[in-house]
């Protein structure tokens, strides 16, 4: 298995920032879509917090796989999976989402995410603290490691019920 060469500080914003994320079963989505993209080998996970309306992750790219493709198709199956999800559960909400676009009728995420290759130890740990005091500083939690969609409790405490996330130092 060959290791990139440097990590991805990624973030993706729901459309409008709409709070899309707010019901745990979404963010299941994304969860089983990080678990996916390990197991098979293609990126490994350092860092994640998912929010209401946006996540930030910080992961690497494994073998010949390109930052933008998994990218690409990291979002297309969770906008597919929750849009799925919102058709079959909440009609109503679906609505929300409809543009007038020529390629499609619904759009999830914004366009254009932001994805920033970590290439010193200090930014990666700069970056790395900034997605875990993220639910701290929208008045989630009170301390980062309470808050169960991130990485914060693996790197702050030991315990992670995620096992898919690779610590930073190996």
């Amino acid at each position: 298995m060959l290791i990139r060469d440097h990590p991805y500080f990624f973030t993706a914003t729901i459309l409008e920032w709409k709070a899309l994320l707010k019901p745990d079963k979404f963010k299941d989505i994304i969860i089983r879509s990080l678990e996916f993209l390990v197991r098979e080998k293609r990126v490994l996970i350092y860092g994640f917090v998912i929010m209401n309306n946006h996540i930030h992750l910080i992961w690497q790219m494994l073998d010949e796989h390109l930052p933008t493709d998994v990218q690409h198709s990291f979002m297309k199956y969770t906008a597919q999976m929750m849009l799925k999800a919102l058709k079959d559960n909440h009609p109503k909400v679906l609505s929300l989402f409809r543009v007038d676009a020529k390629d499609r009728k619904y759009q999830v995420w914004e366009r254009n995410p932001l994805s920033v290759a970590l290439y010193s130890r200090s930014v990666f740990i700069q970056k790395l603290e900034y997605i875990h005091l993220n639910p701290m500083r929208a008045g989630l939690v009170a301390v980062p490691e309470a808050y169960g969609y991130s990485s914060a409790a693996y790197y702050y405490t030991g315990k992670s019920e995620w096992e898919f996330l690779s610590h930073y130092n190996g």
